[in-house]
């Protein structure tokens, strides 16, 4: 049966090629651009379900008093609350990206318990003004070692003094077993930081507070808000789910536009395919009455046609794919400041190959039912 498939597929071969080619171009797309989505919205995947984040009501880059965190602390509902703020700032070359806040050491590590660090370290770091942890694959990535000095130049935060050259003591590291992707935060000292920084004294970025039922996280989230509704830092607390989908979401609704475009290259894709399995399929009309004549019942042949179609799809999905994750390494180096959590994930790999085989059934339905029905002596007579 198999040889049969081969032989038929690859009867005309310039053609069955030319289509392999377009498939296995549109395999690759969805690859890539799959994995492009999942990495604009992987913080969502890992968000707490417990933990919340507060933001300025307006703007994100408004800053919100360190003054609120005891009052967000003393509302029913919340359990822990700290701070964390954003720095930006150049490490070497702006290729180098990786988050660095500014935190508190205890609070911030105390809200996130899949965050695993020696407790030796964290003391250092809770103790140490100039002190930052990292995550330990950033320590491999760029060779640093415990001890080392780390210098950032500011982009957005300059010294009292004018200088835009921070540098950090690195007296820890820290990983999250277990959590699918992991940590990318380069942490150092708030109060160094709030001390030195030129402008901006005594505000945070946001809050991330951690509440004692999740299933009461609107209630309490409604509760944090409206105590400071009336204040000139009124702010909008949401889920850290929906805090990590906002960010993505700055560039527009990353989906909903790598949809957009799987969905025109498919609907081409569908169009083209279909036309060579309808081609096909009145080429061989004669082929197949003999094969009806020779003993083969009508499902065996509209079988044949039908799995003609899938193996086209399935092998041009196949090949599509395994582009895709050859490339993956390449453009995951070439795009780590932009998006440094680009993977091209087992999920996508077999979402990719159910929907080739789902676009293979899909052509070759309509061929496979007329051939299904193909009346030998009406094709004889014809051909």
């Amino acid at each position: 049966m198999m040889s049969l498939l081969w032989s038929s597929l690859f009867r005309r071969k310039a053609r069955t090629l030319l289509t392999l080619l377009s498939v296995i171009v549109a395999f690759l797309l969805f690859g890539l651009l799959r994995s492009v989505a999942a990495a604009f919205t992987v913080g969502v995947d890992i968000a707490g379900v417990d933990r919340l984040v507060v933001q300025p009501k307006y703007s994100i880059i408004d800053p919100i008093p360190l003054a609120h965190l005891n009052q967000i602390a003393a509302i029913e509902g919340v359990a822990n609350v700290t701070h964390a703020d954003w720095f930006g700032g150049i490490y070497q070359d702006r290729s180098n990206f990786f988050p660095k806040f500014p935190v508190d050491a205890r609070g911030y590590f105390s809200l996130y318990p899949e965050y695993r660090i020696d407790p030796a370290q964290l003391e250092a770091f809770a103790n140490t003004r100039t002190g930052a942890v990292a995550p330990k694959q950033m320590l491999e990535e760029f060779g640093w070692k415990i001890g080392d000095r780390i210098p950032i130049e500011a982009d957005i935060w300059p010294k009292k003094d004018g200088s835009r050259l921070w540098e950090f003591e690195l007296v820890g590291s820290y990983d999250a077993p277990g959590v699918e992707v992991p940590p990318s935060e380069f942490l150092f000292q708030y109060d160094y930081f709030d001390e030195a920084r030129q402008y901006g004294n005594g505000g945070v970025g946001w809050f991330i507070v951690r509440v004692t039922d999740p299933a009461k996280s609107a209630e309490t989230a409604s509760a944090i808000d409206r105590q400071f509704e009336n204040s000139p830092n009124a702010t909008r607390t949401a889920t850290e789910a929906e805090f990590a989908m906002q960010f993505a979401n700055q560039v527009g609704d990353i989906g909903l536009m790598m949809t957009g475009i799987l969905g025109a290259v498919f609907f081409t894709i569908v169009l083209l395919t279909a036309n060579t399995m309808a081609q096909a399929l009145r080429e061989r009309i004669p082929e197949l009455a003999v094969l009806k004549t020779l003993g083969f019942t009508d499902v065996t042949v509209a079988a044949l046609v039908l799995g003609e179609a899938v193996l086209l799809c399935a092998l041009g999905g196949c090949v599509g794919l395994g582009i895709a994750l050859l490339l993956e390494g390449g453009i995951a180096t070439a795009i780590k400041g932009i998006l440094p959590t680009f993977a091209v994930s087992a999920s996508t790999l077999l979402g990719g190959v159910a929907l080739a085989v789902v676009l293979g059934l899909a052509v070759g339905m309509l061929p496979a039912l007329r051939a299904q029905r193909l009346n030998i002596i009406d094709a004889l007579r014809e051909h």
